[in-house]
């Protein structure tokens, strides 16, 4: 099977707006990389692209040509600059973690796109890894907010009694979820694949596929299933050609 690395080079763009991170107001204005120009975007839905663990904003973008070319996608740098790229919050495993500088970093994210997604009839996400967790938490705190969620090769995280989780109203409002993994995958623990699949299936509109030989990564197969996923889920694109 032909991958996609899971840190693939930048794809084409034409639009790019930076800062330096997490800026002193009391919006977070974070990099992001545009597949158009603003004066085009428009009247388009919005996919938003989150990067796993280490990446950064360009990680993504080589997908862009797999995707439904309806949408205008954002790929957004998470806020934590660490090692080689930049992360969203630590690792479960790590002393740092607390589902409080989880939360707090996808509210960050949640906080951006209310200053851009006006200018779009709909707002779908897509979270390779650990960016699966930021798209899948964007999505309890903001349950009637999204057309459609990708999760690749990621998990869901533990609300560990956090308010910031409305659970109940993504349970009584369902959304389309598509859920790409290999079994083989060693990144993500059986614990969390385990509590995803509970959480996954007791709350959302389930699409999941397991691929052989994948590991921790995208695949092309597993792009094109992405493709009709999001051509027959989201308003205003055409479905997939067969």
């Amino acid at each position: 099977m032909t991958e996609l690395s899971s840190s693939p080079e930048s794809g084409t763009t034409t639009g790019t707006e930076t800062s330096a991170g997490p800026a002193s107001s009391p919006v977070w204005a974070p990099v992001v990389l545009w597949s158009r120009p603003e004066e085009e975007r428009a009247g388009t839905p919005l996919l938003v692209l989150l990067h796993g663990h280490l990446a950064s904003e360009e990680d993504l973008m080589s997908i862009v040509d797999h995707l439904p070319e309806g949408f205008t996608i954002a790929s957004v740098r998470a806020p934590v600059a660490m090692g080689p790229g930049f992360t969203w919050f630590p690792l479960a495993q790590d002393a740092g973690y607390t589902v409080e500088k989880a939360t707090s970093a996808v509210g960050q994210v949640i906080a951006w796109l209310d200053t851009v997604k006006a200018a779009h009839p709909s707002v779908s996400l897509l979270g390779f890894s650990m960016g699966m967790a930021v798209a899948t938490s964007m999505l309890r705190n903001r349950p009637t907010d999204f057309a459609a969620v990708v999760g690749l090769s990621g998990f869901v995280v533990p609300d560990e009694g956090s308010s910031f989780f409305k659970d109940g109203e993504v349970q009584a409002n369902p959304v389309p979820v598509f859920w790409g993994r290999d079994q083989e995958d060693q990144v993500i623990s059986a614990e969390r694949v385990e509590f995803t699949h509970a959480w996954l299936n007791g709350h959302t509109k389930l699409t999941k596929v397991l691929y052989a030989n994948m590991w921790h990564s995208i695949s092309v197969q597993e792009l094109a299933h992405v493709r009709e996923f999001l051509g027959m889920t989201v308003a205003g694109l055409s479905p997939a050609p067969r």
